[in-house]
């Protein structure tokens, strides 16, 4: 059986995600990618021997070919774009965050529940090797009962200011991989948040509300504690670490250098750098990911990191956002 996907966004999401599903997953082809701009679309479709090629979305949906589309678009269109597939009968896979602000989480999710399609949110650090380890370390009591978790993601210097702008924030667009990770890695839901944030790279960043280097702490209802610290700049590179101890030991990812090379020598110890960025430190990530989107395509079953997820997500970086913003703990039944 032959999957046949059309991505939506011709940029670096996009892709990456026709490199994961198109060339790294047997059974499926991406049929069809649609850009803004036409060209981009053209040299993505030319480079990967895609079939079809488009500036409007809306012929990926309207092909009878395409069973599903990912959505790799800018964030303010993906609920446009999800509520319009999922009513052309395509099963959904999408970039996160869904939307950016509560209401357009729940409007395109509903659109979901009420076409019966499948749908997939792509939280890709779930599909991480290291990732997927720590969890069944986790789930087989290897490290007994979790009692606290740390998770570092640091990128590796300052996106542009108008992608910023429009980004969300930086709790929602870049910690919420981080508040998606800590749920699944603990297989658990948050109770309450704290959180601070400062400008500390950048304070144009201050001018439309946000922060660019932010600390938080949630506790679980099982009682472990989960700390987040991000920044938009970390000088020598893409700093993506994970640890979860617990009653009978711990268990840690580190970064992932270039290759695993050590040079030593009488002046010391050299090791090439840290992967430079997401493209590069989760390449094997979203290949994962596309497999089991197809998997599930494949098998008629729910993805492992659906719609609630999302919301999920989407809840805590508002309750993070409100504690930093009001300096007090805010409790998760306070934002929804």
């Amino acid at each position: 059986m032959t999957i046949t996907i059309g991505v939506i966004g011709a940029g670096r999401i996009g892709r990456a995600h026709i490199e994961a599903m198109h060339l790294g997953v047997p059974g499926v082809r991406v049929g069809a990618v649609c850009g803004r701009s036409g060209d981009k679309a053209k040299t993505l479709a030319e480079e990967y021997g895609i079939a079809s090629y488009t500036n409007d979305y809306r012929d990926v949906l309207r092909d009878p070919a395409i069973q599903a589309v990912a959505v790799c678009s800018h964030t303010e269109s993906h609920v446009a774009i999800v509520t319009e597939a999922a009513r052309a009968g395509k099963h959904i896979f999408c970039e996160k965050p869904l939307a950016l602000t509560l209401d357009e989480v729940d409007k395109a999710l509903s659109a979901v529940d009420a076409a019966g399609v499948m749908f997939m949110l792509g939280f890709n650090h779930r599909y991480d090797a290291g990732n997927m380890r720590i969890r069944r370390a986790v789930a087989s009591g290897e490290i007994g009962t979790p009692e606290m978790v740390f998770i570092t993601n640091r990128d590796p210097e300052l996106q542009d200011i108008e992608y910023l702008r429009h980004s969300g924030g930086i709790f929602v667009d870049t910690v919420s991989h981080d508040f998606d990770l800590s749920r699944y890695l603990l297989d658990d839901e948050p109770e309450e948040i704290y959180a601070r944030g400062e400008c500390n790279v950048d304070p144009a960043v201050a001018s439309f509300g946000d922060y660019d280097t932010v600390m938080a702490m949630a506790r679980f209802r099982n009682g472990a504690l989960v700390h987040y610290n991000a920044s938009r700049r970390a000088m020598y590179g893409y700093d993506q670490r994970v640890e979860v101890f617990g009653s009978l030991g711990r268990i840690e990812t580190r970064n992932l250098p270039e290759d695993n090379t050590v040079l030593a020598t009488a002046d010391g110890y050299r090791r090439p750098p840290d992967r430079h960025f997401f493209m590069e430190r989760y390449a094997a990530a979203y290949r994962e990911e596309g497999r089991v989107f197809a998997q599930c395509l494949k098998d008629n079953r729910p993805p492992p990191s659906g719609g609630g997820d999302g919301r999920m997500a989407m809840l805590m970086g508002m309750a993070a956002l409100r504690s930093a913003r009001e300096n007090r703990t805010v409790r998760m039944d306070e934002v929804g």
